[in-house]
This record gives structure tokens, C-alpha cells and sequence, in this order.
């Protein structure tokens, strides 16, 4: 009889490992200790919850990392793709979605599957015994961070990521905001339209950095570090490194014209992206913070067109977890100490929903390999899945392991672009083609 697969961790990488394995025909217990034990940002009990941003970003996938990565979960079977495409949103070229539908169609699809139960309440310690994947992301409960602790013999490393406040739409005034995607990038109307723009002066910008700078942030405890990852900055650490940093980041004014007054450049913009399929809630892009709550809504409410608004939730902070995967984990992402057990997704050290739920696509795929009796070879590095797996289980330099995106500077060199003989855009897309069919050779070695 096939022994069961166990999942610790219901998010995006769980979900979809405990999808891969049962596809594979291999039982799966997923183990999730919400709603029982909550987190300081999930808000439901639902599998595959989006507690930052909506979006899954960039869904170009001949020139860009991410994209590609799309492209390759697609093809692999992906869950989180296949339902993230039946809930998406206007959002130019990202694949933004509905969170909450889009979560609950996970939810749905994972429950309904006759070889996956779900076992509810909080695991707090490694298990001897079994297979195992732990897939319990960035905010790893306390006692189960402390087993982990206690097994590899090393500090956890830490950093600190930061959620976004989304705002009622009603409440934004359309007389000052307008809608426009930047560049006009998207194929539709929709698209082009995707995101609302709130203009600002030179003025109204140096006045917003003042109170930024001076609102009461939240404290860290006693020794805690904060050590952020630079793709999820909060706004005012952005601030903190120079007045301009806002400006030429999350701010930039350019590639948008003012519908109201066309003929003035905005100093800054402000964006807000669709957050549901209603269009009824807005998140503000970049704007992730550390500001205590009674200081969000003054500061924000400076923002032209924001001046009146109303928040469904305002931005937090939380403590993430990872592992130092290039010391601890092998190939096929086990311990080497603990081989019965694989680690999945962010807590592996990879930055991004995308790149979490990918590393959770290959362990189920792993694990359900190892269960059935064979060995699966991780893809090659010249994809983005097998560039991942390789930066975190030994192409990163252990001693400054740091959370990474999916990026082309994780893949080998083209041969033809040795000496900068290609352009950029051509070199994109030769690493996109190359990664296509290399990866469809992976997959085809399976079947």
C-alpha cells in the first residue's frame, strides 16, 4: 500500500505540493493549524491565502524570470496557476487576482481531491517518522521555529516583510485619481486602465516624506534585527535612505499622463491596484509599511485623492522565517540530517508567492517520486524552477544566505551572449526559449 505524504502548512507552496502528490496518486494528509492557531496576518482559514499583495506579477514569459516561472507551473500541472488564471484581474502585464476567490477555489479544489485529507490543528514539532514536507512559509509558528531551531543547531535567520493597505474604492476621489496602466501596457482597454494614479506636486511630495518620516513606527522587541528584504521594503526605510528614493521606486511619476490635467507632469504618483473581482477594494503598490495604525491613516490621507479615504485593512509588519537551506537541504530539498523530511516554499529562502508555490509544485513532485519507489531529478538549472532549487540548495554562498526572486541572473549564461554580443530583450527571450524546452524535456522524462 502507498504510504501517505504529510504537509505541514497550508499556503501557497503546501497547497500546491499536497496537489502535485495526489495528482502523482500518492495520499496526502495536509496538516494546517488554521483557523485553530491564527497569524498576525492571515485573515481566514483558507489554503493558498494572499496576505501581502494580489498580485503574482509579471505574466510575460518570453522576457521576464517570473513570467517564465508562470509558464513552467502551467506546464507542470500547477494548481496555483491554473486557479489564479480563473480569477484574474485587470492589472496590465502582471497576473493580479481576486484574493479571496481565488483562495477559496484552492480551498475548494483541495478538500474535493479523494486523495487528500486535511487535518486541522497545529503540528509543533519535526516528526521522526514518515514522509514530510514542511511548507509553513514566513510565519512558522513559534514552536515549531524552536524545533527546527533545536534540529539544525543554528539560529533561525529572520527578516521583516511588510503588507500593504488596501482601501474602500468608494472612498477615492475620482476627480483628482484617474485610471491608466503605466506605459498603457496591457492589450485591453481593461488592462490599459488597470491601475488608479494619484498625482502629486513637489510640494505635496516633500511634505508626505516629512510626516513619513516622522510617524511612530512600530517597535522591534529586544533582540530582534530588523534585516528586510529589499523587494519588500517598507515605505519608510525607502524614505530613510534618501527623499528621492520614494520618487524613482514606488512613486515613480513616469509613464502616465494625468487624464484630468494632461498638460501638468506629476512630481510623484501614487498607485492603487484592483484587489477584487467587485472592484469594490484598491491596494496601494509599494506601499507596504511599519507605520502604527493611527499614523497610516493621517499619512496616507495626504495623498491627493486619498484625503477622505476609508481602509478594509490597514499595513502591518511580521517576523519571516527561513532556513539556511544551502547548508541544510540536499537536491531533492530533504534535511540531510532528516531526509524523511523536505522543506517547501518560502521558509526555503525564496522571496515571492510565485517562487513558493513552484518550490512546493517540485517537493510533491519529490516526495510522491520517493513514495512510489524512484528518484526525481530536480529540472535543469537553465529553467526558472531548477534555477531556484539550485540557488537554495548550494548556489548560494551559505554565509550571506538571503531570500531571492526568481531572476535571470540565477540561470546559466547563454553561449551566444558571451561578451554582450545580444541585447537584452533578445537575451531574455533566448533565455525563455531555452528554459521552455528544457523543461518540457523534464517533464516528458516523466510520463
Amino acid at each position: 500500500m502507498t504510504q501517505e505524504l504529510h504537509i505541514i502548512g497550508g499556503g501557497l507552496a503546501g497547497s500546491e505540493a499536497a496537489w502535485q502528490a495526489a495528482e502523482a496518486g500518492v495520499p496526502v494528509v495536509l496538516h494546517e493549524m488554521r483557523p485553530q492557531v491564527g497569524t498576525f496576518a492571515h485573515q481566514t482559514g483558507n489554503f493558498a491565502e494572499m496576505v501581502c499583495s494580489n498580485s503574482f506579477r509579471s505574466d510575460d514569459d518570453e522576457r521576464n524570470a517570473v513570467g517564465l516561472l508562470h509558464w513552467e507551473m502551467a506546464a507542470a500541472g500547477g494548481l496555483i496557476m491554473e486557479m489564479a488564471r480563473q480569477h484574474r484581474l485587470p492589472a496590465g502585464g502582471a497576473l493580479a487576482v481576486d484574493r479571496e476567490a481565488f483562495s477559496q477555489a484552492v480551498t475548494d479544489r483541495l478538500r474535493a481531491h479523494p486523495l487528500i485529507s486535511v487535518a486541522e490543528g497545529e503540528v509543533t514539532e519535526l516528526p521522526r517518522d514518515g514522509h514530510w514536507i514542511v511548507a509553513t512559509g514566513p510565519l512558522t509558528s513559534g514552536a515549531l521555529a524552536d524545533s527546527i531551531r533545536a534540529e539544525t543547531g543554528a539560529e533561525s535567520l529572520a527578516f521583516f516583510d511588510a503588507i500593504a493597505p488596501i482601501v474602500y474604492t468608494e472612498s477615492i476621489d475620482m476627480s483628482v485619481a484617474w485610471r491608466q496602466s503605466r506605459y498603457d501596457k496591457g492589450e485591453t482597454e481593461e488592462e490599459q486602465k488597470a491601475y488608479l494614479n494619484c498625482p502629486m506636486t513637489k510640494p505635496q511630495y516633500e511634505a508626505f516624506i516629512d510626516a513619513l518620516l516622522a510617524a511612530d513606527k512600530t517597535e522591534f522587541h529586544d533582540g530582534e534585527t530588523a534585516k528586510y528584504f529589499d523587494g519588500c521594503l517598507p515605505i519608510e526605510v525607502m524614505a530613510e535612505r534618501g527623499r528621492e528614493t520614494l520618487r524613482h521606486g514606488p512613486m515613480k511619476p513616469v509613464g502616465l499622463t494625468n487624464a484630468h490635467k494632461p498638460e501638468e507632469k506629476a512630481y510623484a504618483v501614487v498607485q492603487l491596484r484592483r484587489d477584487n473581482a467587485l472592484g469594490t477594494l484598491y491596494n496601494i503598490v509599494g506601499f507596504q509599511t511599519k507605520m502604527k495604525y493611527g499614523a497610516q491613516a493621517s499619512v496616507f490621507r495626504m495623498i491627493p485623492g486619498l484625503e477622505n479615504a476609508s481602509f478594509a485593512r490597514l499595513g502591518g509588519i511580521h517576523r519571516n522565517t527561513f532556513i539556511n537551506s544551502p547548508t541544510l537541504l540536499d537536491v531533492q530539498m530533504r534535511m540531510r540530517a532528516r531526509p524523511n523530511i523536505r522543506f517547501a516554499g518560502q521558509i526555503t529562502g525564496v522571496e515571492g508567492y510565485v517562487e513558493s508555490a513552484s518550490m512546493g509544485l517540485l517537493a510533491g513532485r519529490m516526495a510522491a517520486a520517493e513514495i512510489k519507489g524512484s528518484d526525481l531529478p530536480p529540472p535543469p538549472f537553465t529553467t526558472a524552477m531548477g534555477a531556484l532549487i539550485n540557488h537554495i540548495t548550494g548556489g548560494a554562498e551559505a554565509k550571506t544566505f538571503q531570500p531571492m526572486n526568481v531572476n535571470f541572473g540565477l540561470f546559466p549564461p547563454l553561449e551566444e551572449a558571451r561578451g554582450g554580443r545580444k541585447g537584452r530583450k533578445d537575451r531574455y527571450k533566448g533565455y525563455t526559449d531555452r528554459a521552455k524546452e528544457d523543461f518540457a524535456q523534464w517533464l516528458a522524462a516523466q510520463s
